[in-house]
């Protein structure tokens, strides 16, 4: 996460390109929206195969995902116009035609009645989430926008932990997601890349953080 802000603020200064970053988490979390101030008590006490579950807070709005079994994506860029809505959109169109070529078709959601009051990010979709053809929400964004630069990210839930969910959000939270089998992460990410590369009309080179840019991003905190 203070990767993706960092990102964010580089770009923003022109310091560096637009950018795609794909990430897993470890040890486990829970991201909080910015704006989410209140949570269950009890997931400071959360554990999962014998370490304590991280609490995060993201810099993009949005409410708590569980970062187990899943995969999050980042782009960094600006110059689009439009709405946030749209901006949303013209973003994941490079989702939807990665997805595509895996042979998973995904539709943007819609609002559900109890989106404000649900501290589930996964508990419900708006017209900035994917979902699959049964109604289960595949992807998760969020989005934080400062002086024309946009930093939108999200979770892609694709191995999670039926029980470990429950205990976070409740036994009635949990909706099975359904995919293609033997889809690695490293395939879903070659995917992904060379969806992005064709929608937002760019060559993407893989480049490596450098010793002094971790340093001057760990000297950020937690983002």
């Amino acid at each position: 996460m203070a990767i993706d802000r960092w990102l964010l603020e580089q770009h923003q200064t022109g310091k560096h390109p637009p950018t795609l970053r794909f990430y897993t988490w470890s040890p486990t979390a829970i991201s909080l929206g910015y704006h989410q101030r209140q949570y269950p008590e009890f997931w400071e006490n959360l554990t999962w195969q014998g370490e304590k579950l991280d609490i995060v807070r993201r810099p993009s709005g949005g409410r708590a995902v569980l970062h187990q079994g899943d995969l999050t994506y980042t782009v960094v860029t600006s110059g689009l116009p439009g709405d946030r809505l749209q901006a949303y959109q013209k973003i994941c169109e490079f989702l939807i035609q990665g997805w595509r070529s895996l042979g998973v078709e995904l539709h943007y959601g819609t609002a559900g009645r109890g989106y404000i009051n649900n501290p589930n990010c996964f508990g419900t979709a708006t017209g900035a989430d994917l979902v699959l053809s049964d109604g289960g929400k595949l992807i998760g964004s969020a989005q934080l926008r400062r002086a024309g630069a946009i930093l939108q990210h999200g979770s892609i839930r694709l191995n999670q932990d039926a029980e470990l969910f429950a205990r976070v959000f409740g036994a009635e939270s949990w909706t099975q997601v359904k995919l293609p089998q033997h889809l690695s992460v490293e395939t879903i990410i070659t995917a992904l890349m060379s969806a992005a590369s064709d929608r937002f009309e760019m060559e993407l080179v893989e480049e490596p953080l450098s010793p002094a840019e971790w340093e001057e991003i760990l000297g950020m905190g937690n983002g």
